[in-house]
């Protein structure tokens, strides 16, 4: 590969990680808007027009008078002030006013980089991916709120857990899309090293892809604990109110119930996962270098790196799990 090629190529990468970075910033909003209840206090879904919040007194109480309308103010908010109503609008408006800013990060650069020819044609698959997967969370985001401007004012936490994993899953596509763009090479060198160091990478290959299946699964209990308000119960660890296994963990409904919406027992599912989650990754770190031990000095290096990064973000992430229950967060 060029110098040339390559230097466009992490052109393009830095511009992916910078949507990655605006990802995650939407998401962590996102947080911020289920903790401070203000993801319902827009009742419309304009794409367009809503890009700018109420600019007069008229036109916010005009917009607290829709929010009165629907069940959240009527069953839980009554006598909230138009104050109170500006402070979570603000959180609500953030974060799609960030969907539409990752919009435009996204397709104004790619249409820079495609016209300047610094995209190759074989590549167009993945961007047309990023391009539905970005729509399709901007959609589901509205079908998640959708199921709470009802009689029941909370959103369903299958939407919740669904808009979760896609913008997971978006952020995940373009930052190893963006990895590999940015090292990128196709050398010869390259390739024969990859056949040597065959055994070594099946089993990388297959200790994270097992890491991630785990993961995936943590991650949607997480987000049905947050939609079912499981986690504001059994505000105990590790035991479970002086139990590893409690009380009444299965009763008489349907497995599908026990499994995913009752909230006992999807605590302690998502609990279970945690500590799955960190003897894997504590495995994985303990037994990797006994595949390495006889490969070149760069992969063990680089092998070594990224297993200790992936203890590391396990263990803070089930550090701040457990802060998180605890503290009835």
């Amino acid at each position: 590969m060029s110098a040339s090629q390559l230097q466009k190529n992490r052109r393009v990468a830095l511009w992916l990680f910078g949507v990655c970075a605006l990802i995650f910033i939407m998401v962590s909003v996102g947080g911020i808007t289920r903790l401070t209840r203000s993801g319902l206090s827009i009742v419309e879904w304009r794409p367009i027009t809503g890009v700018l919040p109420p600019l007069s007194e008229q036109a916010w109480h005009a917009e607290f008078e829709k929010y009165k309308q629907f069940p959240e103010y009527q069953k839980i908010n009554r006598g909230m002030s138009l104050e109170d109503f500006k402070f979570i609008f603000f959180w609500e408006f953030m974060h799609r006013l960030l969907g539409r800013v990752i919009g435009l990060a996204f397709l104004l650069p790619f249409l820079y980089f495609f016209f300047r020819g610094y995209l190759r044609r074989k590549d167009s698959l993945h961007f047309l991916i990023m391009f539905i997967l970005g729509g399709l969370q901007g959609f589901i985001g509205w079908y998640m709120v959708k199921s709470g401007l009802v009689h029941d004012p909370h959103v369903s936490h299958y939407r919740l857990a669904t808009h979760l994993l896609a913008a997971f899953g978006l952020f995940a596509y373009i930052l190893a899309y963006a990895l590999g763009l940015w090292s990128r090479q196709q050398t010869d060198v390259q390739r024969d090293s990859d056949k040597s160091n065959r055994n070594t990478l099946r089993y990388i290959y297959m200790a994270l892809t097992v890491l991630s299946v785990v993961l995936l699964f943590q991650i949607l209990y997480g987000a049905f604990v947050a939609g079912l308000k499981a986690g504001y119960h059994f505000n105990t660890f590790p035991l479970m109110n002086g139990k590893w296994i409690p009380d009444g963990l299965v009763d008489a409904g349907t497995i599908w119930h026990n499994l995913v919406e009752r909230p006992l027992t999807v605590q302690f599912i998502h609990r279970a996962l945690a500590w799955t989650l960190v003897a894997l990754a504590l495995g994985y770190f303990l037994s990797l270098p006994v595949f390495v031990r006889n490969q070149a000095l760069a992969l063990r290096l680089a092998a070594m790196r990224g297993a200790q990064l992936i203890l590391a973000g396990i263990l803070v992430q089930f550090l701040i799990g457990i802060s998180t229950l605890l503290l009835h967060v």
